[in-house]
This record gives C-alpha cells, structure tokens and sequence, in this order.
C-alpha cells in the first residue's frame, strides 16, 4: 500500500518528542564525566563508567524495536514505548545529579539510558512507518533539527545558570555536584516529559493492514523465545547496505565517543588550566564545554534545514562523506588552539557532521528495510553505535594509560583520527536514490 505524503506540520509533530529526548542525551554527554570527576573518577575510569550507555543500546533496541514492531493498541505501535520510555527518562534525570557516590552515578546512568533507547528506536521507527520513501530524508532531517535545537539548549544550560541566573558553580565538599548541574537535570526531566507527551497525543499511526496476519506473527515472534528468534534471523538477513553502513557506523562512532567522553574534561584542563575537579577554573572549563557542545548543536540545528535540498543536488554518500570530514577537520583543530573562543570554530565542523550522522545514514537505510520489519533492524542497526562504544569503554582507558598518559586532549583527536576513516568506508555503501511514486 502506498503511503500517503505528509505535511510539514504533521512530519514535525511526529518529531517533535526527539527535542525532549535530546535533553536527557546532551545533559549526560555535557555532564556525565565532569560528575564521574566531581564524584572521584581518576581519567582512566571514565571510558568503563561510561560502559552503561553502550550496554544499554546493545540490549534494549533490538528487543523495543521488535516490541514495538508488534504491538498494537489504544496508543498504537510505537507511541506506548515513547510514553514509558519518557517517563522513567524523567526519573532518572532527577535523580542524577543527587548522587553521593561513583556508584549510583553509575547506576543511575545505567536506568536513564535504558529509559532514553525505550523512547528513541520506537521514534526513529515512526519516520519508516509513516512517511513514503521519497520522504524519508526530509523526515530524519526534521529529527536533526529538533535533536540540534535540543542539544543547544541542553548542553549550555549549566552555563546559562551560572552566566544568566548567577548561581554558584563552584563546589567545595568533597563529591559535590554544582548547583548549576542539579538544576539542569531538574529542567531536562521536564523537558523530555512534554515534548515526548506532544508526539504521543499529535501523532496518529496506521494500524496493521491485516489484523489476523498481525496477530499471529505476533504470537510467534515475541516473548522471549520468539523474539530471540526473531532479532537472530534478522541479523543473518541483514540487507548489503546495512553491512556496508556498519563500518562507517562503527568509525563515526568511535570518533563521537571520544569526543564526548573527553572534550569537556580536556577543556577545562589543556585550555582553562585547571590543576583539579575543586577549582573554579575546572567548574568554568566543564561549562565552556558544553558551550561548545551548544555550539555545534547550533550549527546542526540550521544545517539541518540545508540537508533536505542538498539531497536534491547531490546523492547521499557525496554529502554525508564530506560531513564526516568536516566534523574530523572540528576535531583534529582542537589539537593546535589555546583560545576558548577558537573552540567554537571547531565545533562548526562537528555541527555540520552531527547533522548528518543523525540524518543520512537512517535515509539510506531505510529505503532497503523491509517495512514489516523495520524496527527490529533499527534496532539492530544500533548495533553498530554500541558495539564500537563498548569496545572503546573496556578498553580505552588502557589506552589512556598506557599510549595517551591521560592526555584528554590526545583522545579527542583520536576522535578526528576515526572519522577520517569513516568519511572513507562511505564511499563503499551501495545507495539506491528514492524515486517519487505517483499514484
């Protein structure tokens, strides 16, 4: 059956709630190893406290997106997995920045990440489900673009509570978490709770186009047994392309990962000069990273209006190629500036990647899914996000040990390093363009 095409309005309502969960995904990427830090973590313990987020995504999307591929009711396929998913997203988020020891920093990690893949595999599904495939680009743009405005908000919040609302970001009891922080956890928590309730109650999904055929394919591939079943077969008839985009996945986010894991933590102590977690200097360093987090959430947010025309001129592999070498030129930069405001400059190119690693790669995946089962093979294309990530968390830090000597700035450009590699493995994908159907 053809799908029909959808308007603006409605192709933002059905991506509207990835504004919220972006919230939860910045405050922690911003965050998460200056807490680790503030909470005691030595540098060579972050990449395996940081091993929840991976893990998390390795288990959880596959079994949600075969889930959600069969499930049907009041709120239909995938809008229950939002709603559940935003609001124990919510919880963790308060509870967070509350923590008094590594290991409920930890812990606490762990639930608000399974909480966020609950919500976002079911989301990524929607763009598949609802729109015709000459939409699909410009449905996984709109998603960039509200991941982007997210991210903006989400990564400078502690500074604007310091900058704006002249709260004190100091701390001086041992394992303390800055006010600044706390409060910024306390807004992600209310955030992702509406924006994913808009989606929920502004979306309406299509039900199965045979009820019985539905049902008793649901019968035989869920539980535990029949979804074991289910996720096993789909990974050994995985579509070429799939296996193709892996690779690039696997690069792209290995390059992320230390970026994220690092950037911060680098900037307070290479470009800031702070001696310790304690000072005022490492306070305002970890704030200016997320400034520059904001930064490049910025650049993606407006680039990600380019991306659908763009798509029009030139094929996906030529666009997404060069994204990943500008994100790679962001990240290699870092290694030669001393200026904070020059930092900005190179989260440009990590914006103008940002926007197409959430975009592009879905795009071309997409077209070559089959639509019944497209939620268990998103799921398994996350696969390809955590697999790299837990690698990088079991062993990185030997690596920081041993070859970096806990230089957090030799570690982001390790993250440049990667995506050149991915800019290259994009070119072996083999991507059929979309044609218009006319009815």
């Amino acid at each position: 059956m053809q799908k029909p095409r959808l308007n603006f309005w409605q192709i933002w309502n059905m991506s509207f709630g990835f504004l919220g969960i972006q919230f939860g995904f910045g405050l922690q990427m911003a965050n998460m190893s200056a807490i680790y830090e503030y909470l005691g973590a030595k540098p060579d313990q972050i990449p395996l406290l940081w091993l929840a987020a991976p893990l998390t995504g390795l288990l959880i999307q596959p079994i949600i997106g075969n889930m959600s591929d069969h499930t049907w009711g009041r709120l239909g396929r995938r809008r229950p997995y939002l709603l559940w998913g935003a609001l124990a997203s919510s919880l963790a988020l308060i509870l967070m920045p509350n923590s008094s020891a590594l290991w409920m920093g930890a812990g606490l990690l762990w639930v608000l990440d399974a909480s966020i893949n609950i919500s976002m595999q079911p989301l990524r599904s929607l763009v598949a489900d609802l729109l015709p495939e000459e939409q699909h680009t410009r449905g996984y743009g709109v998603q960039s673009l509200f991941i982007g405005l997210g991210a903006v908000v989400a990564s400078a919040l502690p500074w604007m509570m310091t900058n704006w609302f002249h709260l004190d970001s100091s701390t001086s009891a041992e394992h303390a978490i800055p006010v600044t922080i706390k409060y910024s956890f306390y807004v992600g928590a209310v955030a992702i709770l509406i924006a994913v309730l808009w989606t929920v109650f502004t979306t309406k999904e299509n039900p199965p186009e045979n009820m019985e055929v539905f049902k008793k394919m649901k019968a035989e591939k869920t539980g535990l047994a029949g979804g074991t079943r289910e996720v096993i077969s789909a990974l050994a008839e995985m579509p070429s392309t799939m296996k193709q985009l892996a690779w690039v996945q696997i690069f792209t986010w290995l390059g992320l990962f230390c970026m994220w894991l690092y950037f911060p933590v680098a900037v307070a102590r290479n470009v800031f000069g702070a001696m310790d977690e304690k000072s005022v200097l490492y306070s305002s360093g970890v704030e200016w990273g997320g400034l520059c987090f904001s930064m490049y959430s910025v650049v993606t947010f407006f680039f990600s209006f380019l991306l659908v025309s763009l798509s029009q001129r030139f094929s996906r592999k030529t666009i997404h190629t060069v994204c990943l070498l500008c994100g790679a030129a962001g990240l290699l930069s870092v290694a030669v500036i001393h200026d904070k405001w020059l930092l900005l400059a190179s989260m440009t190119g990590v914006g103008i990647a940002w926007a197409s690693i959430l975009s592009m790669p879905y795009a071309i995946l997409a077209s070559a899914l089959p639509p019944a089962r497209t939620g268990v093979f998103m799921g398994i294309f996350n696969l390809f996000i955590v697999l790299p990530e837990i690698g990088a968390s079991l062993g990185f830090g030997w690596v920081m040990n041993h070859l970096l000597h806990n230089n957090r700035l030799a570690a982001v450009v390790a993250g440049g390093v990667f995506m050149v590699i991915a800019a290259v493995l994009v070119q072996f994908v083999k991507d059929e363009p979309p044609v218009a159907k006319v009815n």
